[in-house]
């Protein structure tokens, strides 16, 4: 990729501008339709969390944040700008590939697996985006990354293979790659459902410290604990469909759908 592929942004985001805004978002697998008119707003500095049942949507939602999957209707705006595109419908994709690379550059992604590149260090797996894609400076690029290692509790591990870390210090180096990114935003998929519980509990710790930052972030996740400890905003899919959102405490503690209190119930 070469440094036009990024292209520095066209203005200064607005201030006043939410990190992203979806506006009546449909997305579709051929004959399934997933997302059915969702509307989502990410402020700076604001956790969001996407809960519900498998199949609900949330991972869905997050990877047309991402512009991982393109979208059949509605809008999505990244402090601001618009997503442009063409076509309709199933035709209907990106318009501007550099407006897609600079947005994801911007919008730092951690998976529920790792993908972390085997052959690689943990400090290269971290340095690899920003000197590559971002044309960085290779030694502030390091700098940076053993820093960021030492914010996940990892920073002994810069020498290691992944295949030599535990699940949980694997899932901690991919925060480490995604913040080496300096994102706008984190957007965390399931970041804690492959882990064992004790090995779940080094990553919320982690989470927790980035919304104590003010990072913003959006999070798919299965633990209702997490999401009602960091998030200032939650959101409840059920079938593709916003069924109820609001604050952790309104949400958790009194839920208004009889949906949401049958998966909290069953999630307890």
């Amino acid at each position: 990729m070469t440094e036009a592929n990024v292209p520095a942004d066209p203005q200064p985001p607005s201030p006043a501008a939410p990190v992203i805004e979806i506006r009546n978002l449909h997305k579709s697998y051929g004959p399934l339709e997933v997302l059915k008119g969702i509307e989502m707003v990410a402020p700076k500095g604001h956790v969001i969390s996407l809960i519900g049942s498998s199949g609900s949507g949330k991972s869905t939602l997050l990877r047309c944040c991402n512009l991982l999957e393109d979208s059949q209707q509605g809008d999505i705006r990244f402090e601001g700008e618009a997503v442009r595109w063409k076509g309709e419908g199933a035709a209907r994709h990106p318009a501007d590939r550099a407006q897609v690379t600079r947005i994801r550059t911007n919008l730092s992604m951690v998976f529920q697996q790792f993908n972390l590149w085997a052959h690689m260090t943990i400090l290269q797996n971290v340095m690899e985006a920003p000197v590559t894609v971002l044309k960085r400076d290779p030694t502030e690029v390091e700098t940076k990354a053993r820093q960021y290692l030492a914010k996940v509790g990892i920073a002994d591990k810069a020498g290691a293979f992944p295949a030599q870390l535990s699940g949980g210090q694997q899932q901690r180096a991919a925060i480490a790659r995604a913040l080496c990114m300096e994102p706008r935003a984190l957007l965390f998929d399931e970041p804690t459902s492959a882990l064992d519980p004790e090995l779940e509990q080094e990553v919320v710790r982690v989470i927790k410290a980035l919304a104590d930052e003010g990072r913003t972030m959006i999070l798919v996740t299965h633990d209702m604990r997490l999401a009602a400890d960091v998030s200032d905003h939650v959101v409840f899919l059920h079938q593709g469909r916003t069924e109820e959102e609001g604050p952790p405490g309104a949400l958790f503690g009194n839920p208004k759908t009889e949906r949401l209190r049958g998966f909290l119930s069953a999630t307890a």
